[in-house]
């Protein structure tokens, strides 16, 4: 199945160079290119892409409005947010918009592409040392402005707390299930359990779950 792909990038270099590597993939599809988020927001709208891969700073409608929106409408589509190290609150703001995924800009080109896969199949990106510690420091603001106590996680068994930690540390499926020395489709399994369980759209807000009951320590 191919995947349908709308660029949100206000400089035409980047989305002529995303959208040659992936003319080049046969199995993803460029259906649109918007220079700003109003313009994402349309495509979003009219085509119905499996993902839009997102600035965050653009003019106008930035892609962290541009992401509330989206995710806010009827229509299947996820959001794949690219970013830079030096982004820190704006990549707070798109976690908040409901984002699945966050790439860096000056990722590997292949990485980039799986980048677009993952969150297309309904998981999600977490850019080891970049989106974690983001979360972590989102996270930490928010418990000192509102004084709350850790998450509870009441109905989650000891394995799932386990894949649960892990998965807040960033490991995949297969990871997982070397980690715990069970099989990849059992980690899957579980994984899917947690998400029902908790409530949590996809792997991002099982992160951020991992880190609000205390199963991760921020980075220090």
């Amino acid at each position: 199945m191919t995947v349908r792909v709308v660029l949100a990038d206000d400089q035409p270099l980047v989305r002529s160079g995303l959208r040659v590597l992936i003319t080049d993939t046969p199995d993803l599809e460029v259906v649109g290119e918007a220079a700003n988020g109003e313009e994402a927001v349309r495509l979003a709208a009219e085509l119905a892409p499996d993902v839009v891969v997102m600035d965050i700073r653009m003019p106008g409608m930035d892609g962290i409005e541009a992401t509330r929106r989206i995710m806010a409408g009827p229509g299947p589509t996820r959001v794949l947010v690219l970013t830079t190290f030096d982004e820190d609150e704006h990549v707070h703001g798109a976690l908040r918009a409901g984002a699945s995924g966050f790439a860096v800009k000056d990722m590997a080109l292949d990485d980039i592409l799986a980048a677009v896969r993952v969150v297309a199949a309904g998981d999600a990106l977490i850019a080891p040392g970049v989106t974690r510690r983001l979360i972590a420091d989102f996270l930490a603001g928010s418990r000192a402005a509102s004084g709350r106590a850790p998450r509870s996680l009441e109905g989650v068994t000891d394995r799932e707390r386990e894949v649960l930690t892990l998965v807040g540390r960033g490991r995949s499926n297969g990871e997982i299930a070397d980690d715990l020395f069970i099989s990849a489709a059992t980690a899957k399994s579980h994984v899917a359990r947690l998400l029902s369980k908790l409530g949590a759209r996809d792997r991002v807000q099982l992160v951020i779950v991992a880190y609000e009951a205390g199963l991760v320590a921020p980075p220090g």
